[in-house]
């Protein structure tokens, strides 16, 4: 019997998870099928549930369902309840248990590009589920203070005060926590003194050629404000290059992009699923195919 196990999310024609997660499958012999399920969102209970038949491992989860996903789940990993956000559904004998690789795939990418967080002042803009496990990664590898910036004031602040609620006692032990709207004066003064920004929205993400989102401003943030050591951190993987990084790249700073966070929070997953060493050189190698196959669509008007 041929496994089941996919993306949920939406939209998802900028995927690539499909594409390395077969090739990691396909590359230890294991029958099963990665799919793609672009859900609208109410038929995501109903869908999860249908992960409890014995022919389905679970799920990978993304945008916009990783907070919503954690209520139909029956137990959360701790670290998923610190988050908040899960990414990763296992079908453990009909009980479904949900994870948050995103935590260990953004530390390992922070690893391998030889990034020193101990100290750092960083800004998170964005505060979805995906900002929330890099929060997380970054309290955990000792940064001095977090900026939550985002588009909703309400959401921005219901993220610092998740963070600092679940440290120890309520403190932020030495972490100094910050939330301020996008539109607010002092998220550019936290621009501008920042050691690190993270770019956890959409923003920049490549669409569909036949669908292309011509309202969505093409940058999250302006760069002009950040000082000229600050490192840009676009956890988009699609394009590699996104408006983000380009003008950032231009202005003199360094950047690093989504694909290996991406591909290291996928290769935690299936590792969870198959209780199976990820193929690691597979995966990396089936990424870069797939986003070079996609380059066509990135250049398309």
């Amino acid at each position: 019997m041929t496994a089941r196990v996919g993306l949920i999310g939406h939209p998802l024609d900028h995927s690539i998870s499909p594409a390395f997660q077969q090739a990691a499958f396909d590359a230890v012999g294991i029958d099963a099928r990665y799919e793609a399920w672009d859900l609208p969102p109410e038929q995501l209970e109903d869908f999860i549930a249908g992960l409890r038949r014995p022919d389905a491992l679970g799920a990978n989860v993304t945008i916009p369902y990783k907070e919503a996903a954690l209520h139909h789940v029956d137990r959360l990993h701790e670290t998923a309840r610190f988050v908040g956000a899960i990414n990763t559904i296992v079908n453990e004998g009909g009980h479904l248990a949900g994870y948050n690789t995103d935590v260990a795939g953004f530390q390992a990418a922070l690893k391998d590009a030889g990034v020193e967080t101990r100290g750092a002042n960083v800004v998170i803009w964005g505060a979805g589920g995906a900002a929330r496990a890099v929060a997380w990664a970054l309290i955990w590898r000792g940064v001095n203070g977090i900026t939550v910036i985002n588009r909703t004031p309400v959401r921005a602040g219901r993220l610092r005060h998740d963070i600092a609620a679940a440290i120890t006692g309520g403190k932020p032990q030495g972490v100094r926590l910050r939330a301020y709207a996008a539109d607010h004066p002092d998220a550019i003064e936290a621009l501008r003194l920042c050691d690190i920004v993270v770019n956890c929205t959409p923003i920049g993400m490549q669409r569909s050629a036949a669908t292309p989102d011509q309202s969505a401003p093409e940058t999250p943030f302006p760069v002009d404000p950040l000082s000229a050591g600050a490192l840009v951190i676009d956890l988009i993987a699609n394009p590699l290059q996104t408006p983000l990084m380009r003008q950032a790249t231009t202005a003199g700073h360094r950047v690093l992009g989504g694909l290996p966070m991406l591909v290291h929070q996928g290769a935690a997953s299936f590792e969870l699923w198959t209780r199976r060493a990820p193929p690691m050189a597979t995966m990396n190698s089936a990424a870069q195919t797939a986003m070079q196959a996609m380059q066509p669509i990135q250049d398309a008007p």
